[in-house]
């Protein structure tokens, strides 16, 4: 028998309490507690808040399987990649394409070998190719260029058909947009997120993952997004199941311009309203409050789940918004076709050692040079974006068509959905929350069915549905919509 509306009642008064005393406690002490601030060069040891006692009830520890590939993420080889992307003197979208040494070309030509490479590992699971289309003249875009993306696939073994994305992108710029002539290192912005995607691409092609992973670096993002915005595209008109995406775009450092280091901590920024939403879903919405609800903030709330622990160390510091003040990244063009996306960035930037020129002034460099990154903490980021896909990938899918019964005026919840079709699925979780809290607090089992009814008022908090597999992984939740 499932638990009553009393008992529920009564889990939210305990809730309520223990949120009050954490809020209390937070209050007075800072967001993390004090961590060591190694060198760039230097190994931190993990951070004392990666097993914080506040985890969430929808909490997914590390599987042994996840583990291994996580401490298979090597800071060395993110250091390597970082410096030979900055040898090419400039990755500018308007640079050489046919130059062997210097510009764009040569960086895509070099990405392209190495993925390949990690691929001859992978038992023809994974193919790379390149995507390119000719941009016509458009905004800082003055005559027609050809923009490339190097893109390995990793076909899932058992739902191929479902799909993860992860990004960076590969080209770079100094102060002038327009400038594809001087040197534009580009290490943290966006060598860094690069480096990322290619370690993952690396440790990930020798494994079979159950749904296929997307590995892209992407081209003509200080332009105007057009190699993510063009990725996005034809994965809409290919009809292809992109159920997350994410870019790490600007992830090599956790020092910012004061001084001051947060290394333990990466921003995930995730969209609340959903930038592809119509009238009518925009109608819904309001009507039942899910402002906090889109797929990708539940996307969100999947990363912290499975991504702060200490096989990587790292907290996930969720930012409410789709991306800074004035600024924006690869995840748009997949939000604004309704993909679920959000965007890794380091915890707070120096903006001297990004879209600068490479100078010294009063004795202060300038320039966004490889000896301003701090590799281990790029390691950790990688490690986050590894925890995340991989568990995504072996995980089931979200539940789909999930409703809420509003035929009849009752204190009690009835939700259904869509059984899925995993060989392995063992059957389905029922979340909620209150409405004013950020996450889930209480999981209710429901067993292998596609209706459960909750002793609980619809109207007093909010709910969701996850699957489960025999391994224990849980799925993204799905949030329901009203149904008669």
């Amino acid at each position: 028998m499932g638990p009553t509306r009393r008992t529920l009642l009564t889990a939210t008064a305990t809730a309520a309490v223990t949120a009050s005393t954490t809020a209390s406690a937070c209050a007075a002490s800072p967001e993390a507690p004090p961590a060591p601030s190694p060198s760039p060069s230097s190994s931190p040891s993990p951070s004392p808040t990666a097993d914080a006692p506040d985890r969430p009830p929808t909490h997914q520890p590390p599987s042994r399987e996840l583990r291994t590939l996580l401490g298979e993420i090597d800071p060395g080889r993110v250091e390597a990649t970082v410096r030979k992307l900055v040898s090419f003197g400039t990755r500018h979208t308007l640079s050489s394409q046919d130059d062997p040494r210097r510009g764009i070309g040569a960086a895509r030509d070099w990405l392209l070998a190495e993925l390949r490479r990690y691929a001859t590992g992978s038992g023809g699971r994974m193919t790379v190719a390149l995507q390119s289309y000719v941009q016509e003249p458009a905004n800082r875009v003055p005559a027609p260029t050809r923009i490339t993306n190097v893109v390995a696939t990793l076909r899932g073994s058992v739902a191929p058909e479902r799909v993860y994305v992860v990004s960076g992108h590969y080209d770079s710029r100094v102060s002038d947009a327009m400038d594809a002539v001087s040197d534009a290192p580009g290490a943290d912005d966006d060598a860094s997120g690069v480096a990322v995607v290619l370690e993952l691409a690396r440790v990930m092609a020798t494994r079979r993952p159950a749904a296929t992973i997307v590995f892209a670096a992407v081209a003509g993002e200080e332009q105007g997004l057009y190699g993510a915005a063009h990725m996005a595209g034809r994965f809409e008109a290919d009809g292809t199941a992109v159920r997350g995406m994410f870019t790490n775009d600007i992830v090599g450092s956790p020092t910012a311009e004061d001084g001051t280091r947060e290394p333990y901590v990466v921003r995930l920024f995730a969209e609340g309203v959903p930038s592809s939403e119509t009238p009518e879903e925009a109608a819904l919405r309001r009507s039942v409050g899910g402002e906090n609800d889109s797929a990708t903030r539940q996307l969100a709330r999947f990363v912290r789940d499975v991504a702060e622990n200490d096989a990587t160390g790292m907290r996930v510091r969720v930012i409410y918004r789709r991306d800074r003040y004035r600024r924006g990244g690869d995840h748009i063009p997949f939000l604004e076709r309704g993909f679920p996306a959000a965007r890794f960035t380091e915890p707070a930037e120096d903006y001297a050692h990004q879209h600068q020129d490479v100078r010294e002034e009063s004795g202060k460099r300038y320039g966004d040079l490889p000896e301003f990154c701090d590799w281990p903490y790029v390691a950790r980021v990688a490690r986050v974006n590894a925890a995340t896909l991989w568990t995504l990938a072996q995980a089931p899918d979200s539940p789909r068509d999930a409703r809420i019964t509003t035929s009849a005026l009752t204190n009690s919840t009835e939700l259904t959905w869509s059984r899925g079709s995993e060989p392995d699925l063992k059957g389905y979780e029922i979340v909620w929350r209150e409405t004013r809290s950020p996450d889930w607090s209480e999981v209710i089992p429901v067993g292998d069915v596609i209706r459960h009814e909750v002793d609980l008022s619809k109207d007093n908090v909010f709910f969701g549905v996850r699957a489960v597999n025999r391994a224990g992984l849980r799925s993204p939740v799905t949030f329901p919509s009203p149904s008669v």
